[in-house]
């Protein structure tokens, strides 16, 4: 029977991160996906245009629709961009319990452009981690989250042991932000023991959607069965061969190449 996955995130219209780059990467793994939208973002490779966000009522209705009918296997959630928005949406975790949650605590676009309320933190934290199965915050959003700098793999390590105490049952500190280092780095901190990852740093501009792209692959691998580690890994090695793969379609931060494998 074929696994199924549901994304609960923000629009791209250009196509190369939210909820389309998250349909994108379940349907290159092989899993079926359903799809909860909270905001329609006007945005390209470039710039951010305008954010509309979805009425919680709406956004309730799309959750209730998803989970009165299908059996989901995982659960990725993206962009949530209210406190209203995101304690809505832990509600609706709390009333259908699903199997395994990750969460890309988004707050900035590739391009820098804000996405997420200023004062969404507390809400995140409080709200949202303890029902986390993972998150997967990058250097810049840890350092939103901890108020201090990351600067190094031991500071990775730190954050995300705190961000566990914060709630979330697992922690993916992504570390391409650390540019000084020849390769990438990001550290699984699951509660107990620390996994580090590497990959070879690739010098592309086509980023856009990595993150989206990354904890949906993880969604995905969970629910064919892979262990949190082993998930992770595969995520990252399609990431990195996404990149690898990318092509240009934009004047700014093109997106990763989702389906590489079967596009020539």
């Amino acid at each position: 029977m074929i696994k199924k996955c549901l994304t609960i995130a923000g629009s791209d219209c250009s196509g190369g991160a939210g909820i389309q780059a998250d349909l994108k990467t379940f349907s290159a793994h092989g899993v079926y996906g359903a799809s909860v939208i909270t905001s329609v973002v006007a945005e390209n490779t470039s710039r951010v245009i305008s954010v509309h966000n979805v009425p919680v009522k709406e956004i309730e209705a799309q959750i209730d629709a998803v989970f009165e009918d299908i059996e989901i296997d995982s659960v990725k959630i993206g962009m949530l961009p209210t406190v209203e928005i995101i304690k809505a949406v832990a509600a609706k975790l709390k009333q259908y319990k699903p199997k395994f949650v990750v969460f890309d605590p988004i707050m900035f676009a590739t391009s820098g452009d804000a996405l997420t309320e200023n004062n969404a933190r507390s809400a995140f934290i409080y709200q949202l981690f303890p029902l986390c199965d993972l998150i997967t915050p990058n250097i810049v959003e840890a350092e939103e989250f901890l108020g201090g700098y990351i600067e190094d793999i031991p500071n990775m390590e730190e954050a995300g042991r705190i961000l566990n105490e914060y709630g979330a049952k697992a922690v993916l500190v992504k570390g391409g932000e650390l540019e000084e280092e020849e390769d990438s780095f990001d550290v699984l901190f699951d509660g107990e023991n620390y996994t580090t990852f590497t990959a070879k740093r690739i010098d592309s501009p086509n980023t856009h959607g990595t993150g989206c792209t990354l904890s949906s692959a993880i969604a995905a691998n969970i629910a064919l069965g892979k262990p949190l580690v082993e998930a992770v890994q595969a995520a990252k090695d399609y990431v990195t061969a996404a990149i690898e793969n990318s092509y240009t379609v934009g004047k700014g931060h093109s997106p990763v190449h989702h389906f590489y494998k079967l596009w020539s």
